[in-house]
């Protein structure tokens, strides 16, 4: 049985079921290695301030050094472990291996900034290792758009067909997204990427520890300047939540989107089997049930910002218990964006574009009557009222299911006597692109452009 960090002044003994409540040990074992490395930093720092002895020292060391050898290459290291939480698991088994000695490593520091620091050090890795994988979203995005440039889609409007545009127009509007996910959560990592240790339970320690030294050691660019706000700050955890909650989003709406596409209606995207599921009744069904759960766990993400806000809003100064509740909903929002991040690069890389029947569907709706307008605009007609002379002759081809090119010359002069017989180039759907070549435009030289100067971002 592991011995609490806290017992000296109680007489009777912890009621079973509250001892089990309290216990975050299931979860926080996550922290182990952070921990470890956060311990190996302190004795350090108490050798430097001369608490410990340098015998003493090299023999916590050593010990925390095998400890930490011994979780990560041992599976069954952490296996019917009764410790309260990780930290005072990785003290009894420093004492199981040192003896007595193992009880100085906690001298200058309490659990409260001892998590906290924990808590950066894992969040911090975690940060890292998603903008790796947005890094490889972006990239595949690129792939796409670069093996389907000459592609042309409809683009929308709610939901409804609006302009012509480049499929890998499209593309990097979400390599926009994903660059901005990126930018948040580099600058949300300068925050994280502040050291807690030393500031014990609240107010400080007393002993001389060189706190800026053991910060370098584990690689913080700077230590906490109140002590009170170190071990009760959880800010980074929200900011980091509320950045993954962002990425959930733009995943999201780049899974409706794929979701849509592959439909029957729309016809322009099919997922290959790989990222496919077929229907235990319906032998016919191909399911794009890979973006429909990246769809679906984006509301995951978003309650558990939502809960960690609402744990923390009453709070008083400084640490309380509530905030053992901040690692589950972070630890599972970390791993659903790295797993949704995971498929959505898998089901980029299977994707088969249907470009006739994209094509075809951007030739037809009436696509090209902004175009209309602006032909009228050029031939000195004020925007209004050359909106409202389209309008009409929308309205004319409407009732003749017809499209507008299709509408004879002089009905169109009827219409406005500005109209000459130079507009059918203007109506025709490459027009329709090239004239949207103004920075950030759906022109192929602009999107062309846009792709070299992403690949050179993303490399």
């Amino acid at each position: 049985m592991a011995k609490n960090l806290w017992g000296g002044r109680f007489r009777g003994k912890v009621d079973p079921d509250f001892e089990q409540f309290n216990r975050s040990f299931d979860f926080d074992r996550r922290l182990f290695a952070a921990d470890v490395r956060a311990s190996i930093a302190h004795a350090r720092g108490l050798i430097g301030a001369g608490v410990l002895t340098e015998d003493e020292g090299e023999r916590i060391l050593k010990g925390l050094q095998t400890i930490l050898e011994r979780g990560q290459s041992d599976p069954n290291y952490f296996t019917d472990v009764v410790a309260e939480d990780v930290h005072s698991f990785v003290e009894d088994q420093l004492v199981g291996l040192i003896g007595e000695t193992g009880r100085k490593l906690h001298t200058g520091r309490s659990r409260n900034d001892q998590v906290a620091t924990d808590l950066r050090i894992w969040v911090r890795e975690a940060i890292d290792e998603i903008i790796g994988q947005l890094h490889e979203s972006m990239k595949a995005l690129l792939e796409f758009a670069e093996a389907n440039h000459d592609v042309v889609i409809p683009g929308y409007t709610h939901l409804q067909r609006a302009q012509p545009i480049l499929l890998a127009h499209w593309c990097l509007a979400y390599f926009e997204m994903m660059s901005r996910d990126v930018g948040r959560l580099s600058d949300a990592r300068k925050r994280v990427n502040v050291m807690p240790l030393g500031s014990a339970a609240l107010a400080g320690t007393s002993f001389v520890v060189d706190r800026e030294s053991v910060a370098t050691e584990l690689g913080f660019s700077a230590s906490s300047n109140n002590s009170v706000d170190a071990v009760s700050d959880r800010d980074f955890c929200i900011e980091v939540l509320a950045a993954c909650s962002l990425i959930m989003m733009h995943l999201s709406r780049l899974a409706e989107d794929i979701i849509i596409y592959s439909t029957t209606e729309f016809g322009f995207f099919e997922l290959s089997d790989a990222v496919s599921t077929g229907s235990s009744l319906m032998p016919q069904k191909k399911n794009p049930d890979s973006m429909e759960l990246v769809r679906g766990k984006a509301g995951k993400v978003f309650g558990q910002l939502q809960a960690l806000l609402t744990t923390l809003k009453g709070l008083p100064l400084s640490y309380n218990k509530d905030m053992q509740e901040d690692k589950e909903g972070l630890f599972s929002s970390i791993d659903t964006v790295r797993g949704c991040l995971s498929v959505t690069n898998t089901v980029l890389r299977n994707i088969r574009v249907d470009a006739r029947r994209a094509r075809e569907a951007a030739s037809k709706g009436f696509l090209n009557a902004t175009e209309l307008a602006d032909y009228l605009v050029r031939k000195g007609l004020p925007f209004r009222e050359a909106h409202e002379t389209v309008g009409r002759i929308v309205l004319y081809a409407l009732d003749r299911d017809i499209e507008l090119e299709q509408v004879p010359l002089a009905e169109l002069q009827r219409h406005s006597s500005l109209i000459g017989d130079d507009v059918f180039e203007s109506l025709s759907l490459e027009q329709t692109l090239e004239s949207k070549s103004q920075l950030g435009g759906t022109s192929r030289s602009q999107v062309g452009a846009a792709l070299s100067a992403a690949r050179k971002r993303v490399e």
